[in-house]
């Protein structure tokens, strides 16, 4: 139990335990600290009823470092900065990815990157699946962090991705409004289901038509995990060479889907940004290669 009164909790964790209050901010951020059994932001004012709990090691939790991996990086400011991910980089460290992730690259790459999504997070204001490439948001301040995920939860923020997907779609346009949840069989995919889902919106439009292929566009609704690829594979018409939800991967650049352009206003600033980014080389050739089957 503790003595004083209404203290922050970082300010108690400094003065009752051997650490600086920037590693105490690192310790909550990283939700090792509890007070009566739940995670609490550093905000947080503790008093003589709650009980505090550290229950991790701050230095085998913050074991990942920075590392000088280049960034595409499209667009910078004090608050923000715009990037093109490649496809094959994992977004933050995680269960067997502590290194090499596009986390680890900010981190070298600047000291200032928000914390709202926790140190293992940092800077992360939405994700792109570890083998979909193109156009991400990241929040160098908490301000900036919190003003876009809301705009993120608004659906203020628009997005357009394009994508290869196996077989000749027969509609122009689509419109898939099916639900998504866990695969209880396989507890790293994601499926179409009713059962513990979330509502799941995608927008389909053709742009070109080939062979056993078609060029599709596709603008969300919602930011389900794996969204577009289990919707498209959901309907019969999966994204070209997916490992996970498509019998017909070949190769290992992963599936053929770009987040080719984001629009958004600038959370602090307000002013109107959009941005664009050309397609992936092993993207852009073999869509020159079907060129010679259009229909």
């Amino acid at each position: 139990m503790i003595k004083e009164k209404s203290k922050r909790i970082d300010v108690y964790i400094k003065e009752n335990y051997d650490y600086s209050r920037t590693e105490a901010t690192k310790l909550i951020d990283a939700g090792l600290v509890l007070v009566n059994g739940k995670k609490v932001k550093n905000s947080f004012k503790v008093t003589n009823e709650d009980k505090i709990q550290i229950i991790g090691d701050l230095k085998n939790e913050m074991s990942f470092e920075p590392e000088n991996i280049p960034l595409d990086i499209i667009y910078e400011d004090d608050d923000i900065i715009v990037l093109n991910k490649p496809s094959g980089m994992v977004v933050h460290p995680g269960a067997g990815n502590k290194s090499h992730t596009l986390v680890n690259a900010l981190m070298y790459h600047t000291k200032n990157l928000s914390t709202e999504s926790g140190m293992e997070r940092l800077g992360i204001v939405h994700r792109l699946d570890k083998d979909t490439s193109g156009l991400m948001l990241v929040a160098k301040t908490n301000k900036a962090h919190k003003i876009l995920s809301e705009d993120f939860k608004n659906k203020r923020v628009k997005r357009e991705y394009v994508a290869i997907i196996n077989g000749e779609f027969p509609h122009n346009k689509a419109y898939i409004d099916a639900p998504i949840g866990r695969n209880k069989n396989k507890r790293k995919e994601m499926m179409v289901t009713e059962k513990n889902s979330k509502v799941a919106k995608t927008h389909v439009k053709v742009l070109e038509r080939f062979k056993d292929y078609t060029l599709i566009s596709l603008i969300l609704d919602t930011g389900r995990t794996h969204q577009i690829r289990v919707h498209m594979a959901y309907i019969g018409y999966p994204i070209y060479n997916d490992p996970v939800y498509s019998n017909k991967s070949i190769g290992n650049f992963g599936q053929y889907l770009h987040s080719k352009k984001i629009e958004f206003i600038h959370p602090i600033t307000k002013k109107h940004m959009q941005f664009e980014v050309s397609l992936p080389k092993e993207f852009a050739d073999f869509l020159a290669k079907l060129e010679n089957n259009k229909l």
